[in-house]
């Protein structure tokens, strides 16, 4: 089985999905990538189909391919001149790669939406035909992209030193050479990167959640796409802190830890946290993965809380990454972290488990609790189904990222104060109940807003 990075878990992008947003922009620029003369292209076509034909508009697929054939890079691409590029694309009817070339692309006609029809491999498949050459890829959940059959990246063949396809191999591991989680993960890290990298981007991605975070307490207005959400985050932020500009996260962070608070305002910070991050991800922000984008709310919103109420140093936000990103891991490798495979306990449920793990390990939690508190998450997140309205990554996606956050911390002081050994239910076991879960549940309900409330909702279908 692969070997997964914490950082491949963690991706700095851009909104508003990770596998219809994210997925096909790396897939376009790994495409791109495979033309020997980036001066002979003279015309593409991009095929989508499934999942990202039926919700694509909704999660800006066809944006994203654009962007991609570009070659912009999603980790630095500037989200606020997004609208600006993609109208000039379809003034000039031209894509421009790397200000040295350009080429015939007419997003009306050279994007053609499948809808009826999905290809075997995984219901994320997208197709570039160039005057050159043609090759599918596959989005498979969380930014990973794979052609058919292939291995995610020949990086995957490196060797480490703690082999973890299971829970149970998190607990031989730990146990055998009596290292907590986060310590076996960061060895299995410096296979990758030296130490001063792995930490160096650890604070990077936590910067970028912080700074989305601030942005999304600090803006106001409708989100894009139709369904006319307002945005609350910044209101609520408001209503807490008072109407005061801060200059810097650091500053607004600085003065939340200030005022007094009770058990109903921490609750309240913590759901305009999960807010601010997802209301940014569908409005094409920058976010990171975690361990999708239509789950990126909840992760952060427990670090922040972590972070202002628990005292949480920069230390253990690191250790909390770590954790985090090896649970999401094996959920990646024992189940699925695809929505349009697994519905939305493949997202909000495994953003949970993860958020869960990683805050009882830094409260003191042993291995087994730590495993515990994941399990406990995503025992209840089962079945929960992908149903996103007009396909955008808003209703109900933003507000499960709330409830999300809140199961992560019950969970995790569940298992703070629980004995392991009395556990009915194991992590291993809920991961195998996931996927059997994930193969039942009809294909309307995995992100196809061909079922669910995308169907049902009252100011979208008539009255009786």
């Amino acid at each position: 089985m692969e070997a997964i990075s914490v950082f491949d878990i963690f991706k700095i992008g851009v909104g508003p999905s990770s596998s219809h947003t994210l997925g096909p922009w790396r897939a376009a620029r790994q495409f791109l990538a495979k033309h020997p003369d980036i001066q002979a292209i003279e015309h593409v076509e991009v095929h989508l189909f499934g999942s990202l034909a039926k919700t694509g508009k909704g999660h800006g697929t066809d944006i994203a391919v654009q962007l991609g054939l570009m070659d912009f890079d999603p980790e630095y691409f500037d989200v606020d001149s997004l609208g600006t590029v993609i109208s000039d694309v379809e003034i000039s009817r031209q894509l421009i790669v790397r200000d040295e070339h350009q080429f015939t692309f007419d997003p009306t006609t050279d994007i053609v939406f499948h809808m009826s029809e999905s290809l075997p491999f995984h219901p994320n498949a997208v197709t570039f035909k160039s005057n050159l050459f043609e090759e599918t890829y596959y989005s498979v959940g969380g930014g990973f992209v794979v052609t058919e059959n292939e291995e995610l990246s020949d990086k995957r063949t490196v060797t480490l030193p703690h082999h973890t396809n299971c829970a149970e191999d998190i607990k031989r591991e730990c146990a055998a050479n009596k290292l907590s989680i986060a310590e076996m993960v960061f060895r299995n890290e410096l296979a990758w990167r030296t130490e001063d990298q792995i930490n160096a981007r650890l604070d990077q991605i936590w910067h970028t959640m912080l700074e989305c975070l601030y942005r999304g307490c600090h803006t106001e207005g409708i989100l894009p796409g139709g369904l006319n959400v307002v945005r609350r985050a910044a209101k609520k932020n408001r209503e807490q802190i008072g109407d005061v500009p801060y200059k810097s996260q650091e500053q607004w962070c600085e003065a939340i830890q200030h005022l007094f608070v009770d058990f109903d305002d921490v609750v309240n910070w913590i759901s305009t946290f999960a807010l601010a991050v997802n209301e940014e991800n569908a409005a094409f922000g920058r976010v990171v993965t975690a361990p999708t984008n239509g789950a990126a709310g909840v992760i952060p919103a427990v670090m922040l809380y972590a972070y202002l109420f628990k005292k949480a140093s920069q230390e253990q936000l690191r250790e909390f990454m770590l954790v985090a990103g090896e649970i999401g891991s094996l959920f990646k490798k024992g189940a699925t972290i695809s929505a349009a495979m697994g519905g939305c306990m493949a997202e909000i449920g495994v953003s949970s488990a993860m958020a869960a793990a990683g805050l009882t390990h830094i409260l003191g939690g042993s291995t087994d609790q730590v495993l515990m508190a994941a399990e406990i998450s995503m025992e209840h997140h089962l079945g929960m189904t992908c149903d996103p309205i007009l396909g955008l990554v808003q209703v109900p996606c933003i507000e499960r990222n709330t409830m999300g956050a809140m199961k992560a911390i019950t969970a995790a002081n569940m298992a703070i104060t629980s004995d392991p050994s009395k556990a009915k239910v194991s992590l291993d076991d809920v991961i195998k109940t996931m996927w059997d879960t994930a193969k039942d549940m009809n294909s309307k309900y995995k992100e196809t807003s061909e079922g669910g409330l995308a169907t049902n909702i009252s100011v979208l279908v008539p009255e009786c």
